[in-house]
């Protein structure tokens, strides 16, 4: 489901609803600032350019689906999206990473998703491509040519046996009959090393490969390297380096710039961390640096990479942390003013984790039901010990750090170590989670603080 003109409001919420239990504020709020990126795009003139988008603060504990939502969305509209960490952001003139790299790093991202979709496009001409030079090693062309003969009847004998003679090795070849033959193929020529040195970001961005860079001066010319490989693993490598030759890179890096510059989606995690109310401590003024070179970024600037300049004034700002010691208004009133929207999801009640144990297209009852299918076992949970595991983790979510759904991980290993480490041995045909057996694994556990900080 990637026609972003098809993408409404009310199908994009239906989408994440098959992932994401509740939080319906939250992706009623995403969902309309992904339809709004396409609405801008029709419209049309200078107010086109105008027109940005609402950036988003998704405030709520750890594992509630404000990451979920936002690489969902990401899926969904098929957009370029990177999830970076605030934390891991150092002011300007610190030894670390500068925000300018997230921006890189999607159109790395982007750059990488356009060339397959492009690989995927050429890959039928490829595969014939590839087939026809597989071929030319397995059977090469006569090197005599018609001047050769006195005779040209003569010579179109010749050219007419190895043309039967090819055409038999191509069904040979179409049938998986030469799959264990060994042949020389000759390899790609590297190609040279791209360098290229932006004055204004570290030198751990400097685009150099010295590896490449050595290996392509140093390589022989294009055919004189050659390697033996069998001819399946020849048919993929003949393949890769047709559909590399038929993608022009320039129509790349122009696709993908525009489609970072109109659909790109930058995930930022714990953004409440360099949140602080108290400016007087060294720390304090790091996280507002980074909150100060955050600024122009989510404001809208020009951003240098080696694919060449990148507009970030209509990327999608997706923000999200706990807000446990801080406030969304402890961040600079600047960067407050640049989230316009603020969603708060809720903590998970034991209904929303009986839900997620049965809805979700990728549960972990369906994901553990899938691991034991692997060892011919099957696995079912009833509904009473589904209600169980529910309440266990909304007990231990309430006794000790609230981790979401992330609880539901450690209770079912926990619940399931066992039959998964005796699986190979003991050959179950059937196993069936009741509620007595729930509470036999967890219980002693769930009771016994001290236990639980250990294991849960």
């Amino acid at each position: 489901m990637n026609s972003t003109n098809r993408l409404t409001p009310t199908k994009i919420v239906q989408e994440l609803d098959k992932y994401i239990i509740g939080q319906d504020k939250a992706k009623r709020a995403v969902a309309v600032a992904l339809r709004n990126r396409w609405r801008r795009l029709k419209v049309t003139g200078e107010l086109q350019n105008e027109i940005v988008p609402n950036n988003i603060i998704l405030i709520g504990p750890t594992g509630v689906g404000k990451t979920e939502i936002a690489r969902r969305i990401a899926n969904i509209s098929n957009a370029p999206f990177i999830k970076v960490e605030a934390s891991k952001f150092t002011e300007v003139g610190y030894v670390g990473r500068d925000v300018e790299s997230m921006v890189r790093e999607l159109m790395d991202i982007c750059v990488n998703q356009v060339r397959t979709e492009i690989s995927q496009k050429i890959r039928a001409k490829a595969e014939k491509s590839a087939e026809e030079k597989l071929l030319d090693y397995l059977i090469p062309p006569p090197k005599t040519s018609y001047k050769d003969f006195e005779d040209n009847e003569e010579f179109e004998r010749q050219q007419e046996r190895y043309d039967r003679n090819r055409n038999k090795m191509r069904e040979l070849l179409r049938s998986n009959k030469l799959k264990d033959r060994e042949i020389e193929v000759p390899l790609d020529q590297a190609r040279p090393p791209h360098v290229e040195i932006l004055s204004n970001i570290g030198l751990e961005n400097i685009d150099i490969n010295i590896g490449e860079m050595f290996n392509s001066l140093l390589s022989p010319k294009q055919g004189s390297q050659k390697k033996k490989m069998k001819v399946t693993e020849a048919f993929k490598y003949l393949i890769s380096s047709e559909q590399n030759r038929l993608i022009k890179n320039d129509e790349v890096i122009s696709i993908a710039k525009k489609r970072t510059e109109n659909n790109g989606i930058i995930f930022i995690d714990e953004i409440d961390k360099i949140a602080t109310s108290d400016k007087k401590s060294g720390i304090d003024v790091s996280r507002s640096g980074v909150q100060r070179d955050l600024l122009p970024i989510v404001e809208g600037s020009s951003v240098p990479t080696k694919y060449g300049i990148i507009d970030t004034r209509h990327i999608l700002f997706i923000a999200a942390g706990a807000f446990h010691t801080a406030k969304p208004s402890d961040l600079i009133p600047e960067l407050q003013g640049r989230f316009p929207l603020r969603e708060e999801l809720s903590s998970l009640s034991k209904e929303d984790f009986i839900k997620i144990l049965l809805y979700p297209k990728n549960s972990l009852i369906k994901q553990y039901k899938a691991l034991f299918k692997s060892e011919n076992t099957s696995l079912i949970f009833k509904d009473e010990a589904i209600e169980e595991i529910a309440a266990f983790s909304y007990k231990a979510n309430e006794k000790m750090e609230d981790i979401g759904a992330r609880r539901l991980h450690t209770i079912m290993t926990t619940l399931l170590e066992d039959y998964l480490f005796e699986l190979p041995e003991k050959k179950y045909k059937l196993i069936t989670i009741s509620k007595s057996i729930v509470k036999k694994k967890l219980n002693r556990i769930i009771e016994d603080e001290d236990i639980a900080r250990y294991i849960l």
